[in-house]
């Protein structure tokens, strides 16, 4: 079983479990159409080269768990798919994207390097099983009702299916209705795994169901839970982003704009320069 998590982008292969160096997953929230998701996904790989700051295109082809059934939910799902394939075959760059059953992940997993389990589902058995077998790196996402001492279970399935190649990434724990509470405890107890631990900053500041079925959220919150995190000593930070967030198709009361992004990461690269460079 090959436990090393790795990317490669262009020549160079970086080590995700290195807490060293803090990794990037970053794009929109869905794959709106072709040519604004390689617009982000260029903007995003020119910042993180000028940063030398590894980095993974993140986009999902499908919204499978809208609050309302009247939510925009994918442009198509074979379309997106290619638009994902393309963007790691063209621009070089590793891609992550979600997956909703057992048949996405063998579908999926064709045009991207890692597959994500959403946190609604992180404790869903067949699929863990069904990413694992794939090969693929597998991200699952710590669910809004889990603790993070639980995350052993969900990694040990993955395992156990005969793949080590997991990271785990904290969203926010439920805090009673409609709102969402980040312990930083959690991302000290979740190394304890042994895998990449990574923060999602967005999906941290959302408000579920908050306006009429459509979630909303606190986006200047992003930047203070960030540093937060990268304190700890995270491995990856997760941000979706936009350049017009108010017009996005999914999250739009959550994600940051694309405008700020590379001011916020060369403040999280010097957090998390000087905690590790002291650990």
């Amino acid at each position: 079983m090959n436990s090393e998590i790795v990317i490669k982008a262009g020549s160079k292969t970086y080590n995700l479990s290195n807490t060293k160096k803090l990794f990037l997953i970053a794009g929109p929230c869905v794959v709106e159409s072709e040519k604004l998701t390689f617009e982000i996904a260029k903007k995003l790989k020119d910042i993180t080269l000028r940063l030398k700051m590894p980095f993974i295109f993140k986009a999902s082809y499908k919204k499978a768990n809208r609050t309302s059934g009247s939510s925009f939910r994918s442009i198509g799902v074979t379309e997106a798919l290619d638009i994902l394939g393309d963007i790691r075959v063209k621009m070089n760059i590793p891609v992550i994207t979600d997956i909703h059953s057992e048949i996405e992940a063998e579908i999926a997993s064709e045009y991207v390097d890692i597959l994500q389990i959403p946190a609604f589902l992180c404790r869903q058995t067949e699929l863990l099983e069904a990413a694992a077998a794939t090969g693929k790196i597998v991200n699952i996402k710590k669910g809004q009702f889990l603790s993070p001492e639980d995350m052993v279970h969900q990694v040990n399935k993955v395992k156990a299916a005969g793949n080590n190649r997991i990271m785990v990434t904290e969203r926010g724990s439920t805090f009673g209705y409609q709102n969402l509470v980040v312990d930083m405890r959690s991302l000290e107890i979740m190394k304890k795994l042994k895998c990449p631990v990574i923060f999602d900053a967005t999906h941290s500041v959302q408000m579920p169901s908050k306006d009429d079925g459509v979630s909303g959220g606190n986006p200047e919150f992003i930047e203070p839970l960030s540093r937060a995190a990268a304190a700890v000593g995270i491995n990856g930070i997760f941000i979706e982003t936009h350049p017009n967030p108010a017009k996005a198709m999914s999250d739009a009361g959550s994600m940051l704009n694309l405008s700020k992004m590379e001011p916020l990461l060369k403040r999280l690269i010097k957090i998390h320069d000087l905690v590790n460079n002291h650990i």
